[in-house]
C-alpha cells in the first residue's frame, strides 16, 4: 500500500458519500424545463406556433376545462383569461420541475422519468390537435431529448455535498462550472424561444392581410343616423371599432391562415359539394350589414356585445348552389383550430335574418383575432352556435349526427340572444351631486328590436328613457334619462321591452347554458 493510500481518507460508497445542494437541484429542474420548452418552441416556429408543446397543453387543459370554471374565468379575467391559463400553467410546471430536481439530488433518475413524461404529455396533447398533422410531433420530440439532456448535463456539473466520518460537509464540483452552465442554457433556452416566435412570426398572416387593402361593398349598409348613439351622454359609440371589438374564443394562440390558403369546403347533406377559394368570395358582389354580436358568456351589464359593419356574402346564397337537402338541420362549422358550431339551418336560410359568409369589418379585412380570412356571422343568435371564425369547412348535417364544441359541455343547441339591457353612464358606486343624475346605456334584442327601456331609483316607479334612432332589428340600441337621486346611498335599476312586447325578467340566472337574465343595476352614492 503506498503512502498516499495511508493518507487518504476512507469514504462511504456514493450514494451515501454525495448530493446534489437543495437550491442546485430545484435550479436545475427548472433550467431542463424552461431549455424543453424553448426547443420545442422553436420547432414549432417551423412548423406551426400549435405545435408549441406549451401551447398544446394549454389548449388541452381549455377542453378539458369544465364549463363552469371557464365561465368563471371569461366573467372574471375577461380577455385576460388565457393569459391567466398560461401563467398558472407555468407556475405548476415550474413547481414540479424544481420538485423534480429536488428528488434527483442523489441520482438523475427521478427527474428524468418526470421530463420524460411531461414530454409523453407534450406529444400527446399535440397529436390530438386537428389542424396540425404527424409532423408537428418533432416539436414535443425536441423538447424530451433537449429536456434529457440538460437536466443530466447540469445533474452531473451542479455543486454537490461531500459527506465523511466526522468531515462535516464540503464542495464537490465547482459553483463556478455550474454558474456557467446555468447561465449558457438559460441565453440558450431564450435564443430558441425567441427564434421560435420570431419565425412564427414571420409566417403569420399578417402581410396577406395587409395585402389585401380596403373592401369595397357592391350594397352598402344604410348610413347610420347621427342620433343613433348618445356617446356624448355616456352610451358607447354605435359602431364599435375594430380594436374594442370583444374577443371570448377558445384560441389560445391567434390562428395564421393567408388568405391565398384558405379554402371553405361546403359538404355534407347538398346536392353538390363546393370548395370556394378567397378570391372567389372577394370578387362577389359584397354586401355590407350593420350587425351587433352577443357572446352567451356576457353577464348582466358585461361589455361582451359589440356592433360592427360587416362585409362578405349571403350565407343563404351559399347554401342554395350546394343545394341543401331536406331534413338537413344544422351547419356543423369548423375553424382552422378544430373549434366547431352548430348553426340551426333555418337560421342560416333565412334571408330575413341576413346570416353571412364575412370577410370584413368596417370596411377592413376582418382582423387576425376576428376570423380572418373569413367568419360566420348570424344575426339573433349567441356566437357559439353563430359565428364561427377562421372557418374552413361547413357540413350540412342533423343535430344527432355532429355535437358541437360546445353542445358537448352542455349548453344549449338553441341559443337567440336574449333581451337585455345594461347602464353605462354613470358607472357603480359613483359620487354623484343630489339632484337630477343622467343616467344612459344600451339595450339589445337582436333580430326583434327594442320597443322601449324603462329605469327606477330603488323600489320606486319605473319611468320610460329616450330612445336612439334605430338602425335596423339586429343591432343595439342607446338610452337615456335623468332621475331624481336624494341624499344618501341608492340603486339604479334598468330594464327593456322588444318589440313582441316581452319585458325583460328581474330573475337572476347565470350565463349557463343559454345566457344571464336579470336587471342590471348600479349604486350611486349622492351628497
Amino acid at each position: 500500500m503506498t503512502a498516499t493510500e495511508l493518507d487518504a481518507p476512507a469514504l462511504p460508497p456514493s450514494s451515501e458519500r454525495t448530493r446534489l445542494r437543495f437550491f442546485a437541484a430545484a435550479f436545475t429542474g427548472i433550467l431542463a424545463l424552461a431549455a424543453a420548452l424553448a426547443a420545442g418552441h422553436l420547432v414549432a416556429g417551423f412548423i406551426g406556433i400549435n405545435a408549441s408543446p406549451y401551447l398544446a397543453v394549454g389548449n388541452g387543459a381549455i377542453d378539458l376545462t369544465p364549463v363552469e370554471l371557464k365561465d368563471f374565468a371569461v366573467r372574471t379575467f375577461g380577455t385576460y383569461d388565457k393569459l391567466v391559463l398560461l401563467s398558472g400553467m407555468a407556475v405548476v410546471m415550474v413547481a414540479a420541475a424544481a420538485l423534480a430536481g429536488v428528488l434527483s439530488r442523489r441520482s438523475p433518475v427521478p427527474g428524468t422519468i418526470v421530463i420524460v413524461l411531461f414530454g409523453l404529455l407534450g406529444g400527446f396533447a399535440v397529436s390530438q390537435r386537428p389542424d396540425l398533422t404527424s409532423v408537428a410531433l418533432l416539436a414535443p420530440a425536441a423538447s424530451l431529448l433537449v429536456g434529457v439532456a440538460v437536466f443530466l448535463l447540469l445533474h452531473r456539473i451542479a455543486p454537490r455535498v461531500w459527506r465523511e466520518s466526522g468531515a462535516g460537509e464540503k464542495s464537490g464540483t465547482s459553483r463556478r462550472s455550474f454558474l456557467l452552465g446555468g447561465a449558457g442554457v438559460v441565453v440558450g433556452a431564450g435564443a430558441m424561444g425567441l427564434g421560435g416566435q420570431l419565425i412564427s412570426s414571420a409566417r403569420d398572416a399578417t402581410a396577406s392581410r395587409e395585402a389585401i387593402g380596403k373592401l369595397v361593398p357592391a350594397r352598402t349598409a344604410p348610413a347610420i343616423p347621427a342620433d343613433a348613439d348618445f356617446a356624448k351622454l355616456g352610451t358607447p359609440p354605435f359602431l364599435t371599432p375594430n380594436a374594442n371589438f370583444y374577443r371570448v374564443d377558445t384560441a389560445l394562440s391567434v390562428p395564421q391562415l393567408r388568405a391565398e390558403d384558405w379554402t371553405l369546403r361546403l359538404h355534407g347533406m347538398v346536392d353538390r359539394e363546393i370548395r370556394y377559394r378567397y378570391e372567389d368570395i372577394r370578387n362577389r358582389p359584397l354586401i355590407e350589414r350593420t350587425v351587433t354580436m352577443t357572446c352567451v358568456s356576457n353577464e348582466v351589464g358585461g361589455d361582451y356585445v359589440s356592433t360592427s359593419n360587416f362585409l362578405g356574402v349571403d350565407l343563404a346564397d351559399l347554401l342554395a348552389e350546394a343545394g341543401v337537402k331536406p331534413g338537413a338541420e344544422q351547419l356543423y362549422c369548423t375553424s382552422v383550430d378544430g373549434w366547431t358550431s352548430g348553426t340551426p339551418v333555418a337560421a342560416a336560410q333565412d334571408r330575413g335574418r341576413g346570416a353571412m359568409l364575412a370577410i370584413g369589418m368596417n370596411g377592413e379585412p376582418l382582423p387576425l383575432e376576428h376570423g380572418f380570412p373569413a367568419r360566420l356571422v348570424t344575426p339573433g343568435l349567441y356566437g357559439y352556435v353563430s359565428a364561427t371564425k377562421w372557418v374552413v369547412d361547413i357540413e350540412v348535417t342533423t343535430w344527432a349526427a355532429r355535437k358541437a364544441y360546445w353542445l358537448k359541455r352542455g349548453w344549449s343547441q338553441e341559443a337567440p340572444i336574449k333581451t337585455e339591457s345594461r347602464i353605462d353612464s354613470h358607472r357603480g358606486f359613483a359620487n354623484v351631486k343630489v339632484g337630477k343624475v343622467r343616467v344612459a346605456g344600451v339595450a339589445w334584442a337582436q333580430h326583434t328590436g327594442i320597443e322601449k327601456v324603462e329605469v327606477r331609483v330603488d323600489q320606486g316607479p319605473w319611468r320610460e328613457t329616450t330612445l336612439s334612432q334605430q338602425v335596423n332589428l339586429n343591432t343595439w340600441r342607446m338610452w337615456w334619462t335623468e332621475v331624481d337621486i336624494p341624499a344618501g346611498v341608492h340603486q339604479v335599476f334598468c330594464r327593456a321591452t322588444d318589440k313582441t312586447g316581452y319585458t325583460q325578467t328581474d330573475m337572476r340566472a347565470g350565463t349557463v347554458p343559454d345566457g344571464a337574465t336579470g336587471w342590471h343595476n348600479v349604486t350611486f352614492t349622492a351628497a
